[in-house]
């Protein structure tokens, strides 16, 4: 097996999505050829030699439909032979995105894979695919297919979650977001050009600094309708031990939809020599799960415990984490289930704060976490990501 390494990680800024947003006037393929040519320039990269791009993405429709990774190189100019794969694991897309590119540098497939994800979420509009599963609520509810809050919300019940606890996180996120975005840590970000507005977007514009504990206590729950729908009976009729389901949820602790793409060039280490350039990191270890359909965004938590439990590792043996705040009751959960401490888990915040472009955030994820270990000198941390389902996947990265 070849040891498989992270050359380069970028990304775009967050944009709000919405048509006031920095990056609603661009499209997917624009913001895709300026993440393209600034890896390029960063990396003296050859084109010629990438042998796959892997990209994450969950709505894949319109501007964002007929394989995106393959649409987006042909749009950017780059040679015909450079293949494209578009993938859709819910949230963590932009993760399975780099784990499938790493394998197959690792299994000898390929020198050198680019991966990442994109998701303009202004543009092409969470569930504008029309898929049954989320569209046909009879049908979801017959099979377990249950929207992200509803499962956020029974995670919450199921763990004695408070409004006030999921306020906290939120609140943190945000002035951990805040701080970071200020100090210039997020090393990472490509600036974009928007010609309609003209204006270039240099910053990650859904964090909200000025937020308080009293205005998120203002907001009210975003997913007590659907629990009366049919959501709350099904969750409590397979969770018995409980009476009701608490609807602590708000758009205040929910994570904020978002426009971008992150991009990863992932090699062997002849790929190092090719380009001149030290690779930043070696990814060591992955984890693809699957828990409880009804918490939904679960995955996260269960993958993170199973790739630690894979390598033998305890949270004093990981540097850094950056999981999915696939809303602020999953972070408690990783919490607890896996003893991080506030220190270690989501230094500059998450996507409750930043944004959450679905199919580009593990990417993004990534990009930070590297970012983060480089600033502070450090050595190893974890990425991990709840999809749908109960889905999730966590990457072991090593700083070199």
């Amino acid at each position: 097996m070849n040891s498989t390494f992270i050359y380069e990680a970028i990304r775009t800024p967050r944009g709000k999505a919405r048509p006031d947003g920095g990056l609603a006037d661009v499209t997917p393929f624009e913001l895709m050829k300026t993440l393209y040519d600034a890896l390029v320039e960063r990396t003296s990269l050859d084109k010629n030699c990438v042998e796959d791009v892997i990209l994450g993405c969950v709505t894949q429709a319109g501007e964002q439909g007929g394989n995106i990774a393959k649409a987006s190189l042909l749009y950017s100019g780059w040679p015909d032979q450079v293949p494209g794969l578009t993938v859709n694991r819910y949230c963590s897309s932009g993760l399975d995105a780099i784990n499938i590119a790493s394998m197959k540098v690792m299994t000898g497939q390929a020198h050198c894979t680019i991966a990442g994800g994109i998701e303009m979420m202004s543009r092409v509009p969470m569930l504008s695919d029309k898929a049954t599963m989320f569209a046909d609520a009879e049908f979801a509810l017959n099979h377990r297919m249950l929207m992200m809050g509803s499962g956020a919300d029974l995670i919450a019940s199921l763990y004695n979650i408070s409004r006030e606890n999921v306020d906290a996180i939120a609140f943190l996120s945000q002035q951990r977001a805040a701080k970071a975005s200020n100090s210039g840590w997020f090393k990472s970000i490509i600036p974009v050009s928007n010609s309609v507005k003209d204006i270039t977007v240099a910053t990650d514009e859904c964090i909200r600094g000025k937020t308080t504990m009293a205005s998120l206590a203002s907001l009210p729950p975003a997913f007590s309708a659907l629990g009366e729908q049919g959501v709350d009976a099904l969750q409590t009729q397979e969770h018995r031990n409980l009476d009701s389901i608490h609807h602590v949820h708000t758009a205040g602790n929910s994570p904020a939809m978002a426009d971008a793409a992150s991009l990863l060039l992932i090699g062997d280490e002849r790929l190092g020599e090719r380009i001149d350039k030290k690779p930043r990191a070696r990814i060591i270890a992955a984890a693809t799960v699957c828990d409880d359909p009804l918490q939904v965004v679960s995955g996260c938590a269960k993958a993170t415990a199973s790739l630690m439990n894979q390598k033998n590792l305890t949270p004093e043996d990981v540097d850094l984490f950056e999981l999915h705040e696939a809303f602020a009751a999953t972070s408690i959960k990783c919490q607890r289930d896996l003893g991080i401490s506030h220190e270690k888990l989501n230094v500059n915040g998450g996507v409750i704060a930043l944004g959450h472009p679905m199919g580009a955030t593990g990417g993004i994820m990534m990009g930070t976490l590297l970012d983060e270990l480089e600033r502070r000198d450090l050595k190893t941390g974890i990425v991990a990501a709840s999809g749908a389902a109960g889905s999730g996947t966590a990457l072991l990265i090593q700083r070199l």
